[in-house]
């Protein structure tokens, strides 16, 4: 989140101009949509500040690349038939979509509605930061990996010094966060605990976790030996706020351990 990539924000003129080149919309496949979003100038040079945007999906498309493949292909190759995450695709089967859970938000009243999910609003590209549907068990497999150092089962998905470096905080002093939690760093792709004590949550330094918007939570506490995957069907709004009760059960498996 340091790579001058932002997101769509439409308080500033820089930020409209993201807007109209937003990945997330119009057609194209993700090479056509990385190449629309950089034709945007960059929010600020490469590693000046910390900012949340779109810098996973322009990896997904350095992936492809790399590895000369469309990047589910990728992903299905190299992680989810190795860790035998059978139920984890963009677009799930015809035969698993009735299984798909519903989706809440609340209104001004606080009174829960369903968000319409359609599969078929899945999406028909591959970003590199969302659209994923899984279950509980898969993608506690892959906590389990990241916990045991990249190997889960007998299976090696990644070296331990590469785990090391995801789960190691790389903000320097001086880069400016533009929105912080006490208590946190920023690995690659993942929060990192950097101090406990100033944390709002109960959890230990080195512990390490990220969050979906739809609230689909894993963490991992590497002192504790304690993993966990929380989905709570929550879509975040102006009347929906982030789901405390995730922390909440983060908790009691702390004090259980």
């Amino acid at each position: 989140f340091q790579s001058g990539i932002g997101a769509k924000d439409e308080d500033s003129d820089l930020g409209r101009v993201w807007a109209s080149n937003d990945i997330y919309a119009g057609s194209g496949s993700l090479g056509d949509r990385v190449v629309r979003l950089l034709s945007a100038p960059l929010y600020e040079q490469p590693g000046e500040r910390w900012r949340y945007g779109w810098s996973a999906d322009v990896l997904a498309r350095v992936v492809e690349v790399a590895a000369n493949k469309p990047f589910d292909e990728f992903l299905r190759d190299q992680i989810f038939l190795p860790l035998g995450m059978e139920h984890t695709s963009f677009l799930p089967p015809t035969d698993r979509r009735e299984g798909i859970a519903a989706m809440y938000t609340q209104n001004a009243d606080g009174e829960l509605g369903l968000v319409p999910m359609p599969a078929s609003d899945a999406p028909f590209w591959t970003p590199g930061g969302s659209g994923l549907v899984s279950t509980a068990g898969d993608y506690l497999r892959f906590a389990l990996m990241l916990w045991n150092d990249g190997a889960y089962d007998g299976t090696r998905i990644l070296s331990a010094s590469t785990v090391r470096e995801m789960t190691t905080a790389h903000i320097t002093e001086g880069v400016l966060v533009e929105e912080g939690i006490d208590g946190l760093g920023w690995g690659y792709g993942l929060a990192v605990v950097v101090d406990a004590d100033a944390s709002p949550m109960i959890d230990e330094d080195g512990d390490f976790f990220w969050s979906g918007y739809y609230a689909t939570t894993f963490f991992v506490s590497p002192k504790k030996g304690v993993v966990g995957v929380v989905l709570a069907q929550n879509q975040p709004s102006e009347h929906s706020p982030i789901p405390y009760p995730v922390f909440l059960a983060q908790s009691f498996a702390y004090f259980g351990s």
